[in-house]
């Protein structure tokens, strides 16, 4: 399964992309008959992402680059079962 990027902004923070990237996908995922495997994947590492992430943590760590005119990017991935991530500035 490939990584799944997350680019928050000043108006959305980390969790609003995520949640947004999740409907996006559910919603694709149940045009396409339940038959994707990778966007079932997908969808599960952001369920498994939005449920266990510390978000106020996220939002601190994102925020004070964003308000410096800097964009970051969150890089989410599987590590033995568990949904992990990287925030990378750009």
């Amino acid at each position: 399964m490939d990584q799944i990027e997350l680019v928050p902004d000043l108006s959305h923070c980390i969790e609003t992309v995520a949640r947004k990237e999740y409907e996006n996908l559910a919603r694709s995922y149940l045009q396409a008959g339940k038959g994707d495997s990778e966007l079932g994947e997908k969808i599960e590492l952001l369920r498994s992402f939005l449920e266990s992430a510390d978000f106020r943590k996220l939002r601190k760590q994102s925020e004070g680059y964003l308000l410096k005119g800097q964009k970051v990017k969150f890089t989410l991935y599987r590590e033995r079962g568990k949904a992990k991530y990287r925030m990378l500035r750009c």
